[in-house]
């Protein structure tokens, strides 16, 4: 069960989707939430610093704690106002270590909550790789366009046999079970029909039978568009409001270079999507 999350609380009160997606999936398992918001140390270079005062470096480092202590105080407002059990965490680090701390943090929750990066302002590509990598929970990101709460109508799991999406499916036990319906998406191509993705569809399907979550097999072939698309594209037509996937089954790295599904569905994604690795 989910018993207690964390969500990275956005700079911009106005238009923090994560928490208001947070806050609601809290209610629906009657959880523990967490905030947590992230006061940088100032990033000068050398020569800027040589500048500078060391009065001056601490009033910039004083105004962003006093920003990350507000946005714990609105936190609590909303928290309470949800009638959701909350506490509050302010994680002091520099940009380098700020993945790093959030991510050794949420080892002690059952699930983080982290936006999507906006290309236009907020980037949280590393925070939300950092928690995938270095937890070991799962992380649930939500669009930065996310207006609605968490909707347990349709649940849709992609499933291509790896070690990451077994990873991922499990985790999503707690939600599966929450689910009005649920589907097990397998995009075919060349190496998942190498492998016999319907026997492990089918195998897959028995398993999550065995605990009370009843899937339908969909299998949906690439063609001229890539795994991701499929993917998405297959989310929207079936009014999906939960994806579920394993993140970078291959290196981040080669992921980089080639491609991959987890980079373009976290850069092109239009529902929340719980991810595990």
């Amino acid at each position: 069960m989910v018993k207690d999350i964390i969500v990275n609380l956005e700079p911009d009160a106005a238009n923090d989707p994560a928490c208001a997606y947070a806050l609601s999936v809290a209610r629906a398992f009657g959880a523990h939430l967490a905030g947590a918001a992230l006061a940088f140390d100032p990033m000068l270079p050398g020569y800027v610093g040589a500048e500078l005062s060391p009065v001056l470096i601490e009033q910039v480092r004083s105004e962003g704690l006093t920003r990350a202590k507000a946005r714990l105080e609105r936190f609590d407002e909303l928290a309470k106002r949800e009638g959701v059990s909350a506490e509050q965490r302010l994680i002091e680090a520099s940009q380098a270590s700020a993945a790093m701390q959030f991510s050794q943090a949420a080892r002690r929750f059952d699930l983080s909550v982290v936006m999507q990066s906006d290309r236009g302002g907020t980037n949280n590509d590393d925070l939300i790789e950092g928690v995938l990598f270095g937890s070991g929970r799962p992380i649930a990101v939500v669009p930065y366009v996310q207006k609605e709460p968490i909707s347990f109508d349709r649940v849709l799991c992609c499933w291509d046999g790896s070690q990451a999406a077994a990873r991922a499916v499990n985790d999503a036990l707690p939600f599966l079970s929450k689910a009005r319906a649920c589907n097990l998406l397998i995009v075919e191509n060349d190496r998942t029909k190498r492998e016999r993705m319907q026997i492990r569809g089918a195998d897959m399907g028995k398993h999550l039978a065995r605990h009370g979550v009843q899937v339908g097999i969909e299998r949906v072939p690439s063609g001229e568009i890539d795994v991701a698309s499929a993917i998405l594209d297959f989310a929207a037509d079936s009014s999906a409001t939960l994806l579920v996937m394993g993140g970078y089954g291959h290196s981040r790295l080669r992921e980089m270079i080639l491609g991959g599904a987890t980079r373009a569905i976290l850069s092109s994604m239009t529902l929340p999507v719980l991810m595990s690795h």
